[in-house]
């Protein structure tokens, strides 16, 4: 049996590739997607089938090039990991592939199908959605049909049996990450991906933990754990809770990377810092092998010995999640920090010379007017920070913040539709539009990133001619699309 794993181009015209692994913008600059990767690896691992990966964003490649290796390949599986901004995409191509190959499946995976299970499953195309966290399940499903089993005791999968749609028990959580393989990165072939944030190459992603244990009302983490919470959340009410790699299990993959030549590391962690003694194990050994790096964190997570730590094993990037400098608005979305919290953790980065970026998302509250905002972005300006990320909120379906929105009518479409929350609003308040928050974005984004403080920062950073034009590239399509 052959299995592949597909990263199809868009289909219809005018529009931008979906990001899938963050999974609420448009793709900015390439990210390799571990998640399915290591999907890939089990499968291989299991030898019921052959693997191959194909991917038409990375080279730009068009509709029509994908229709014509279509028609070429043989695979009798294909796998696509959807997001929501991917799912009319996705859909399309799947039966697109069923009008060439009738009789492949069409497996769709991450929280797009995970939420719109019925959108993936129309009636005469054989198509499967693996629910929530896949790796197991996509396993049991390509077991079984390789040895032509019945899937009807697969957990954590949805699929049509005749006019009906039969959702299949959900599957428990890997609690032990180190069950898993490495992410079968090999199927990149000679792909190079970089990270502006780093400005150096080859670059890769690291994953050491699945899931974050805090309340934000609004918060979409990476497409894998949101999908995992999605699935959490619709059979028990809750937030799932969180799996973890040994360190053990980390520092090997690390010198794996050394020695395949990897020069930059990315942690997808939706926050990377737990404790001292896990953070420093993980750091000593970032240090050894000379690694530059970068990872997300909870400004309530840095204390003096984590800053100091990340300042002497070359991360050249802590992501802290900000959202807004104003203590009614944080309180009011549930994010467990204050604007004193905030500065502290700042103070404590800088000192230590760990560049920060501070992430902004407008709207995340009815508490925000137009005043709020322009404080929010006139403190962050003012603290000089390496880099700083402007959004504005969407209501994602199987958050506490969708139910807020859907009802009390703040959504102007109705209900959600996928939008990009780099440069795009469906959501009105009475008092601050959509079209407000949009302008408001659009000038902030432009006026910080054209700085002089943020060009002169920026420039004196790159080690090459490629990466400067690499991060240029990405900064317009950031700001134009």
């Amino acid at each position: 049996m052959k299995v592949t794993f597909v990263i199809p181009p868009v289909i219809h015209r005018g529009e931008h590739p979906a990001e899938r692994t963050s999974g609420c913008t448009r793709v900015v600059y390439p990210t390799p997607n571990m998640y399915e990767l290591t999907v890939a690896a089990l499968i291989r691992e299991q030898g019921y089938a052959t693997v191959a990966y194909k991917d038409f964003v990375y080279p730009e490649q068009t509709a029509e090039e994908f229709k014509t290796w279509i028609k070429q390949d043989d695979s009798e599986l294909y796998a696509i990991w959807t997001v929501n901004l991917s799912l009319k995409n996705d859909v399309a191509v799947a039966r697109l592939i069923h009008q060439i190959h009738p009789e492949s499946y069409v497996v769709f995976m991450g929280p797009g199908p995970t939420f719109y299970i019925e959108q993936c499953l129309p009636e005469g195309e054989k198509n499967f959605v693996v629910r929530g966290e896949p790796d197991i399940t996509m396993a049991c499903l390509v077991k079984t049909l390789a040895q032509n089993e019945s899937w009807s005791g697969i957990e954590g999968l949805s699929y049509r049996n005749g006019n009906q749609i039969r959702n299949n028990p959900s599957r428990p959580l890997l609690k032990n990450l180190d069950e898993l393989p490495f992410p079968a990165r090999d199927l990149l072939g000679e792909r190079t991906y970089r990270n502006p944030k780093l400005k150096c190459s080859p670059y890769t992603v690291v994953v050491s933990s699945r899931n974050c244990p805090y309340r934000c009302i609004y918060c979409v983490p990476s497409s894998l754990t949101f999908a995992r919470e999605i699935e959490s959340r619709r059979n028990t009410g809750h937030k799932p809770p969180i799996s973890f790699r040994s360190t053990e299990s980390i520092a090997e993959e690390l010198l794996l990377l050394h020695r395949q030549g990897y020069k930059a590391i990315g942690f997808m962690d939706d926050n990377f810092i737990w404790n001292e003694k896990r953070t420093a194990q993980i750091c000593e050994v970032l240090k050894k092998y000379g690694f530059v790096w970068g990872c997300q964190a909870r400004v309530d997570a840095i204390t003096e010995p984590i800053a100091r730590m990340l300042g002497e094993s070359g991360c050249q990037y802590v992501d802290l999640g900000v959202e807004s400098f104003n203590d009614d608005i944080l309180k009011f979305i549930k994010k467990g920090i204050t604007r004193a919290q905030i500065y502290q953790a700042i103070e404590l980065l800088k000192k230590y010379h760990v560049p920060v970026k501070l992430n902004i998302l407008i709207g995340t509250s009815p508490l925000e007017t137009k005043a709020t905002i322009r404080d929010t972005l006139k403190r962050a300006k003012a603290l000089k920070v390496d880099q700083v990320m402007f959004n504005i909120v969407s209501p994602f379906p199987g958050t506490e913040f969708y139910d807020m929105a859907r009802k009390n009518g703040w959504i102007v479409t109705g209900d959600y539709l996928p939008t990009d929350v780099q440069r795009n609003s469906i959501l009105s308040y009475p008092h601050l539009s959509a079209e407000e928050m949009e302008k408001l974005l659009f000038r902030n984004n432009l006026s910080y990133f054209l700085s002089p403080h943020f060009v002169i920062s920026q420039i004196r950073r790159f080690k090459s001619w490629k990466e400067f034009t690499y991060a240029l590239k990405a900064l317009k399509i950031k700001l134009f699309g």
